[in-house]
């Protein structure tokens, strides 16, 4: 009896034993697979790190050959002293004196080719222009904007604040595009000679008032006969010497 009470004891002990290795070989396994799920995402992340650090010198690449804006106004392989001042830098000598002749050292920016008389390449070069502000250029020089909203014919003469750019090939010192005021010279396509024509041969039905969009006036030329004709000969001094013009408040062309 008492030895197959001790043979049933080992068998439960074996028994127990066996479900113990079992239990610690089944999570060992789910161990690492949790390890695996966890270490995959880290994995893929440095990936994509790594391909990052590795795209980075192609997208600085790109930036490096764009073209830079100022290129489109720049001629190739043309005469540097006759490059735009947008092409150049120049030490400008802001102590010359004023209305005469300097000389100022220039170069040209990346990307730009010109050459000299002899048709050799350079970078370097110098310029001679006279020495004033580019607000004090003649007015052939540059170009103004226009305004359409003022009156050319009054007394005193208007002016309007404009903003005027250089020529190209114009060099100056300071601020190549300024703010000026100008007198309005603005036209709307009224000419001089038709509405004195039509103040002399239709005056008094109010003619020359109704091209020169004064249509009020017109009316009452019309129905009171050019005021007995006395307005009609009032008008034709008035319009021949421009005191009357458009109704716009244009010049006559």
């Amino acid at each position: 009896m008492a030895a197959r009470w001790w043979r049933c004891v080992l068998r439960g002990l074996c028994g127990a034993a066996l479900f113990l290795s079992q239990l610690s070989v089944l999570s060992g396994r789910a161990g690492s697979l949790v390890t695996t799920k966890l270490l995959q995402p880290q994995s893929t992340l440095a990936k994509s790190l790594t391909s990052t650090s590795t795209n980075a010198p192609y997208f600085k690449a790109l930036e490096s050959t764009e073209i830079p804006p100022y290129l489109t106004n720049c001629p190739s392989n043309g005469l540097c002293s006759r490059l735009p001042p947008d092409c150049m830098t120049c030490n400008t000598n802001y102590s010359c004196v004023y209305g005469k002749t300097a000389t100022f050292d220039c170069k040209v920016k990346p990307h730009v080719h010109c050459v000299d008389e002899n048709n050799h390449e350079q970078e370097d070069f110098t310029i001679n222009m006279t020495c004033q502000f580019c607000w004090q250029l003649a007015t052939s020089d540059y170009v103004c904007t226009n305004s359409t909203n003022c009156m050319t014919v009054s007394c005193p003469r208007q002016r309007y604040n404009a903003t005027c750019t250089v020529r190209d090939h114009i060099h100056c010192l300071g601020n190549r595009v300024f703010p000026k005021m100008l007198y309005c010279n603005w036209t709307g396509g009224y000419k001089w000679s038709t509405a004195l024509a039509l103040s002399i041969t239709l005056g008094g039905f109010g003619a020359d008032r109704f091209y020169l969009g004064q249509w009020r006036e017109g009316l009452g030329k019309l129905f009171s006969f050019g005021g007995l004709g006395i307005w009609t000969l009032i008008d034709v001094l008035l319009i021949g010497v421009g005191y009357v013009g458009p109704a716009d408040g244009s010049l006559y062309i």
